[in-house]
């Protein structure tokens, strides 16, 4: 079967309804009668019940990402989101000085959801380590799992909102809030930790992961995940040195496929969810998609080199500009074919992009136009015919980045982390600029 989420029945969704806290409030725990508290499984949980919880955690990576997408990407003004919602083309791009809502849909939703997935990996670690059910190899493969999606949970946040928690596993004792130079340290700790724990797990995990995880569902395979979260880490770090040592036991490949790596899957069964970045296609002049867009902001398809055929693959000419609320658009959306395709978690074209920084940064300057050459040319593109110094090769992996992970939660932080936020379009006058979501209003309470 594709999706395996469906076998967490009412026991894990009973679960989850405990765990869906924001991390600064608290709420009483309601008993479910149909299923087990969680002070159940938090005592000598069974076997079957621990991979309840670890299918749970993988499940809940996907919580919040419509919109962690949609947001970053109309600040960063990669697209509009032309729906029913006036704050996304009003709110996100500072209409008429407004500034953003720190207890809106945009600001809570990502936050809610990365940790709610954190919380649910942090019960999964308790559970794992007070009880008698399973080896210490198993107890390894359990941790080493749910450790590695912390941090990259963590790292999601940081792209967002520039700052997270890190100590949330008692939620009446929460740690502060750090800045991104305190959370980079604690992951890539938590992830040198997460790498021991797997390789001391044996050959297989206990628990099974989805579809999406195909090639990487052991604990050596997933360790490779694994290494490739860290390099993601190091380079936003500034440490390329230690990238590209992350980069060489990860599934990282210079000439292997640029689609390989984990994958959040979707579905339209019971207890699943659908692809929430996909918008229907228009079909023709007679019969456009005028309702829920995504439209291409008209800079993406400006600004990029003739022949990038990224341009062809993702984005398509609407029959006719969409317009709304002053904004315009020419292209619409297509990133995903159906609205159960699947999202790249980290493929390799980005660990890609990710050598080239890593080599920038590490002076290996001739190595990273050997990568971006790769990208570029899977994209149609002549090699880089610029100027080989570290600034004009990081201006040019930017705009691969730009062109690669369109629409993936990436330009914004980009810019922000390179001090570039100021030089992106204004497209109503009275707009403004904003590089990062505000922390919501619960966790300043």
């Amino acid at each position: 079967m594709k999706n395996i989420f469906k076998i967490a029945t009412r026991y894990v969704i009973a679960l989850f309804l405990f765990a869906f806290i924001t991390t600064s409030c608290s709420i009483d725990e309601v008993v479910d009668p149909n299923g087990p508290s969680v002070g159940g499984v938090l005592t000598n949980a069974s076997i079957a019940q621990l991979n309840e919880l670890a299918v749970g955690v993988e499940s809940t990576t996907r919580n919040g990402l419509g919109v962690e997408v949609t947001a970053s990407g109309t600040m960063a003004r990669e697209l509009y989101l032309f729906d029913a919602d006036p704050r996304n083309t009003g709110d996100l791009l500072g209409k008429e000085g407004i500034t953003l809502d720190n207890n809106s849909f945009y600001s809570v939703s990502q936050w809610n959801g990365s940790y709610r997935c954190i919380k649910n990996a942090n019960i999964l670690i308790e559970a794992v380590s007070n009880t008698s059910s399973v080896t210490d190899s198993e107890r390894n493969g359990y941790l080493g799992y749910a450790k590695t999606i912390i941090a990259y949970e963590l790292i999601q946040i940081l792209k967002s909102y520039g700052m997270a928690r890190v100590d949330v596993a008692d939620p009446n004792n929460l740690g502060p809030l750090l800045d991104i130079g305190e959370v980079l340290t604690f992951v890539r700790n938590l992830l040198d930790e997460a790498n021991t724990d797997l390789g001391n797990s044996g050959s297989s995990f206990v628990f099974p992961l989805s579809s999406g995880f195909d090639g990487f569902n052991t604990p050596t395979t997933f360790a490779q995940f694994n290494r490739a979260i860290l390099a993601v880490a190091a380079v936003y770090d500034g440490d390329g040195t230690a990238a590209l040592t992350a980069l060489n036991g990860s599934y990282f490949n210079l000439s292997g496929d640029l689609d390989l790596g984990p994958k959040h899957i979707f579905g339209l069964g019971g207890g699943d969810i659908a692809n929430p970045v996909f918008r229907v296609a228009s079909v023709s002049a007679a019969e456009p998609n005028n309702g829920d867009q995504i439209i291409v902001h008209d800079s993406w398809i400006n600004e990029a080199e003739a022949g990038d055929t990224r341009v062809t693959t993702k984005t398509a000419v609407r029959p006719d500009p969409s317009v709304q609320d002053g904004l315009t658009g020419t292209h619409e959306t297509r990133l995903y074919d159906s609205n159960i395709s699947d999202i790249d978690i980290i493929r390799n074209e980005e660990l890609i992009l990710v050598y080239a920084e890593a080599s920038i940064l590490a002076n290996n300057l001739q190595d990273a136009e050997d990568a971006l050459n790769v990208i570029r040319n899977s994209a149609s593109l002549l090699d880089y015919g610029g100027l080989q110094n570290a600034d004009d090769l990081t201006t040019e992996l930017l705009n691969q980045r730009r062109y690669s992970l369109w629409a993936e939660n990436h330009r914004m932080f980009d810019l922000r982390r390179y001090g570039l936020s100021d030089t992106l379009p204004i497209d109503r006058a009275g707009d403004q600029i904003f590089n990062v979501l505000p922390i919501p209003l619960s966790e300043n309470l």
